[in-house]
């Protein structure tokens, strides 16, 4: 399973202080889970940004947001609502908002942050990779992590090193950050890129001390007869 754990609520109004319109997609998962999803979780973030004085233009939940066939199947009836909404929230893993990014082309807003058990979460299709940095910045690049498609790790754009957009550490494979500013110019939120991203605290990584110490994370050890 992929641990998720919220992210503050104040950090997620200011990510949608500009915007009005919202379209809150959840996965039905892992964070259900982990208790960080669900569609009670998911009426409740409703809620709470209508009284901010948001619009929700929907709410929908899919089995499994990792997967982008299914989300493609999924999502055709609310299509309207989502053209409807300017940004989408999003309660999944990193590899989830990666996922619907792809398909819908859409800055994808992630309502969690993915952090690691230590081990193997488990596996799934297609080139979307979660780095459980435990602070996701995924709707500032582009729904794309560079993590994961950057080799060097790179926060806030491309190095020297990249030509005709390939990554100097392997001439087939694209520079991470030519992704993310395609994906982004897509969008027309290219002006995201004027956005400086903090240097990454590798502190939040792990799970907190409060959460090691509930059923969650001992379920693991735990025998079942």
């Amino acid at each position: 399973m992929v641990l998720t754990e919220f992210k503050p609520v104040e950090e997620l109004l200011i990510k949608l202080k500009d915007e009005k319109k919202i379209f809150i997609l959840g996965c039905g998962g892992c964070t259900e889970g982990a208790n960080t999803g669900g569609k009670a979780v998911l009426a409740s973030t409703k809620e709470k940004l209508e009284n901010e004085g948001k619009i929700v233009t929907g709410v929908m939940e899919i089995d499994f947001l990792c997967q982008k066939a299914l989300i493609r199947a999924r999502i055709k009836p609310v299509l309207d609502e989502i053209k409807n909404a300017e940004s989408i929230l999003v309660f999944s893993c990193g590899i989830g908002v990666q996922s619907t990014s792809a398909v819908l082309a859409k800055v994808c807003h992630p309502a969690l942050n993915t952090i690691t058990f230590g081990g193997i979460t488990g596996t799934w299709q297609g080139t979307e990779r979660c780095d459980t940095c435990g602070d996701c910045i995924l709707d500032y690049t582009g729904g794309i992590c560079p993590y994961t498609a950057c080799p060097k790790k790179l926060e806030n754009g491309a190095c020297a090193g990249q030509s005709n957009g390939k990554c100097e550490t392997d001439p087939e494979r694209d520079c991470g950050w030519e992704l993310i500013y395609k994906s982004l110019k897509k969008m027309n939120k290219l002006d995201i890129l004027n956005k400086f991203i903090p240097p990454r605290d590798y502190s939040k990584i792990l799970p907190s001390p409060a959460l090691r110490k509930t059923r969650l994370w001992a379920l693991d050890e735990e025998e079942i007869i």
